[in-house]
């Protein structure tokens, strides 16, 4: 079963599943919040609408499951700012909901998906799992709230879980539409119009972007091996891109020089972020990340196609 299986991660991930032949079945639970069930057409799933937070949703989705990958949230810092009560609602107490109603049906693995803003302002590049949190903003604090949840439970009930912590995926069916788009589909989308790619600051800050398809191999051969780790593992490769850097390589992408303009920096912006993976290396180590270039190569091409087809 796949909370948020309607999103941007989660239908990529679906598809990566139905690949798996000792998986027979898949659940999805989204309440389209910020997913669409555009995502998952001709998708081999059976998909239900709800929140996390509904009990009754979780006990029609979870009967017979033997993982649960838990990916539903809300994923944007900017309206954890706005509205941090509703951030905390999706995204810790959904997860606590979740955990629950694994514990009821008795569930014996269970994926998490945390995120590396939970690191913030700790001091040192690349971050390592051991570094103490010190989150910026209270999207950063619901998702270590999700992440030690999840850690509690296995030291209670005797669940098999693994949380990772996700470094700035990009890839195919991410929306570049909302207010708070991520950066990748927004510099594509604005290539593709032939606006000005807006930088919030000077453009220095860093990222290790990671391509959705690299998440998704990941995450379903843990799902197949049914991985369980003890603590957080970072899922990202250790690169470390600035934005202008992402600039260039699109400019490569295009065939063409790219118009920059300079924004204010965004609240609750890390400066810097790059994974330590050598405990993901440890528990994957026959996964083989894709290039940069090649995963931005696929997502102008997805979000171009994506855009031809929405005209027809």
């Amino acid at each position: 079963m796949v909370t948020g299986g309607a999103g941007f991660i989660g239908s990529n991930l679906v598809r990566a599943l139905a690949e798996q032949p000792r998986i027979s079945e898949l659940v999805v639970v989204d309440d389209l919040s910020t997913g669409s069930l555009d995502n998952l057409l001709d998708a081999p799933a059976r998909v239900l609408t709800g929140s996390v937070c509904d009990p009754d949703v979780l006990d029609d989705a979870l009967p017979g499951a033997a993982s649960v990958v838990h990916l539903g949230g809300l994923g944007s810092v900017p309206t954890s700012i706005e509205d941090p009560l509703r951030s905390h609602h999706a995204n810790a107490t959904g997860t606590v909901s979740v955990l629950e109603a694994v514990r009821r049906h008795g569930v014996p693995h269970v994926v998490v998906a945390s995120s590396s803003s939970v690191y913030g302002s700790a001091p040192g590049l690349p971050r390592h799992e051991a570094l103490r949190p010190m989150p910026v903003s209270p999207y950063a604090v619901s998702k270590l709230a999700t992440e030690t949840y999840t850690l509690a439970y296995a030291a209670c009930f005797g669940i098999q879980v693994l949380p990772f912590r996700f470094f700035n995926v990009y890839g195919p069916r991410q929306d570049p539409g909302h207010a708070y788009a991520a950066v990748v589909p927004r510099f594509i989308a604005a290539a593709l119009d032939g606006r000005p790619l807006t930088l919030h600051g000077d453009g220095r800050q860093t990222r290790d972007f990671t391509y959705v398809a690299d998440v998704t191999d990941v995450i379903a051969d843990a799902v197949v091996r049914r991985v369980g780790a003890a603590d957080v593992v970072n899922l990202a490769f250790g690169t470390r891109t600035s934005l202008l850097e992402l600039a260039a390589e699109l400019e490569v992408v295009f065939g063409r020089p790219l118009e920059l303009e300079h924004g204010p920096p965004q609240p609750g912006d890390v400066r810097d972020s790059q994974a330590d993976c050598a405990r993901l290396r440890e528990l994957f180590p026959a996964v083989r990340p894709r290039s940069l270039r090649t995963g931005l190569r696929a997502t102008v091409e997805w979000q171009a196609a994506a855009r031809a087809l929405s005209r027809v």
